[in-house]
C-alpha cells in the first residue's frame, strides 16, 4: 500500500492526490493494483479518474474508491506480451458523488 504524496482539495467537490509508483512488471492477461492510502475525503460511490505520468503501452488503468479515503487504482494488461514500465507519478482525482 502506498501513501499519497499530496492530496488537493479543487473547489470543494473534487480531491487530487498523487505517489510515486514504480509498477513490476505485468504479464498479458494479469493486472496490478496500488492502493493510495491517506487521500482524505474519498468516500465510496465518488467517481476516480486516474494517470500516470508515463506510457502505459496500451494497457488499461482504472481507478475506485475501495474504502474510505483509499483509492485503488489498476493496470491491466491485454496487450499480448509483457509489459514493465518504469518508474513515474501516479495522480489521481475524486470527483464527490454528492
Amino acid at each position: 500500500m502506498a501513501t499519497a504524496l499530496a492530496t488537493t482539495i479543487v473547489n470543494g467537490a473534487q480531491i487530487q492526490a498523487s505517489d510515486t509508483w514504480d509498477p513490476a512488471s505485468i504479464a498479458n492477461g494479469a493486472s496490478l493494483t496500488l492502493a493510495m492510502a491517506n487521500v482524505t475525503g474519498a468516500a465510496l460511490g465518488d467517481f476516480v479518474i486516474a494517470s500516470f505520468s508515463l506510457t502505459i503501452a496500451g494497457m488499461v488503468l482504472s481507478a475506485e474508491v475501495s474504502a474510505a479515503n483509499t483509492v485503488a487504482v489498476t493496470l491491466i494488461n491485454n496487450t499480448g506480451g509483457a509489459v514493465d514500465l518504469g518508474s513515474g507519478t501516479i495522480t489521481v482525482r475524486v470527483l464527490k458523488a454528492e
